[in-house]
């Protein structure tokens, strides 16, 4: 692989972001260009990312909690859930299947700004992932600083990895640069410790499957049967992190998916 040339996932990630929006609203009105200003610039603030299908989307409740907890940490302002559902239903206005993102930030009062493009999809996998010493700044909130995670999956992509592992300074697992990882053991599955951002697609997951948090050194990899991925996209097995493979863990994935499918849809 040269080096210009991106992994499949790392093609289906970038095309993914960089696909034109299906709308963009700000405050439930087509945006000003003066309106952007502020949210190209400033890089401050933060969102949630979620997959829509038939109207519906998995832990709509705390996509809009995630949204009001950083809005008061960071702004130190009330944010109403009821109007961010409210922006959300206008923005995928026949639109039944989507991704959106909701963005919130603050020029003077709260911006609420609603991006909606074509539904995502997981890639099959397996993943190639390589391990980085990155600690994402402030790592339990998902702002809009993700400079580092780019810089950094752009890095593995070039070495032929499809994405990064996060690690800290004393090589404990975080998460990937775009979603939270998980190891199986054979009897459950292990959620590294170190700060990471709890994402929706972990949160929902974790309470239907056997499992624990706990630290995880990059010398411990070896000692577990498999891993995989999760994010609002879906879920998909790692092949190797660094020169540790994995293989085929087809009752891993079983379990995964029966889980996942018991997940409900909340109509927004």
């Amino acid at each position: 692989m040269c080096a210009g040339q991106l992994p499949a996932f790392a093609a289906t990630m970038v095309a993914s972001v960089s696909s034109a929006p299906i709308r963009l609203e700000i405050d439930g009105r087509e945006p000003e260009v003066q309106q952007l200003y502020g949210p190209l610039l400033s890089g401050d603030g933060h969102f949630t990312a979620m997959q829509v299908r038939g109207g519906r989307v998995r832990g709509l409740d705390l996509h809009l909690s995630r949204l009001s907890a950083t809005a008061r940490e960071l702004f130190a302002a009330d944010l109403d859930p009821s109007l961010v559902r409210a922006r959300i239903v206008h923005a995928i206005r026949g639109v039944p299947d989507c991704a959106v993102r909701v963005y919130v930030y603050q020029p003077d009062d709260l911006m609420i700004m609603v991006m909606v493009r074509p539904p995502s999809v997981p890639p099959a996998g397996p993943l190639a992932l390589r391990s980085v010493r990155y600690e994402r700044p402030a790592a339990h909130l998902k702002h809009v600083g993700g400079f580092g995670q780019v810089y950094h999956r752009r890095r593995a992509a070039a070495e032929g990895f499809d994405d990064a592992l996060l690690t800290d300074h004393t090589g404990a697992v975080e998460e990937t640069a775009i979603a939270n990882i998980g190891f199986f053991d054979g009897a459950a599955v292990t959620w590294p410790a170190a700060p990471h951002l709890p994402g929706i697609a972990m949160l929902l997951l974790a309470p239907l499957l056997p499992s624990r948090r706990a630290p995880v050194l990059l010398g411990d990899l070896p000692s577990f049967r498999s891993a995989f991925v999760c994010n609002s996209i879906g879920i998909t097995p790692v092949g190797r992190v660094d020169d540790v493979s994995y293989p085929p863990d087809p009752d891993l994935m079983s379990m995964l998916a029966a889980a996942e499918a018991g997940i409900p849809w909340d109509a927004i």
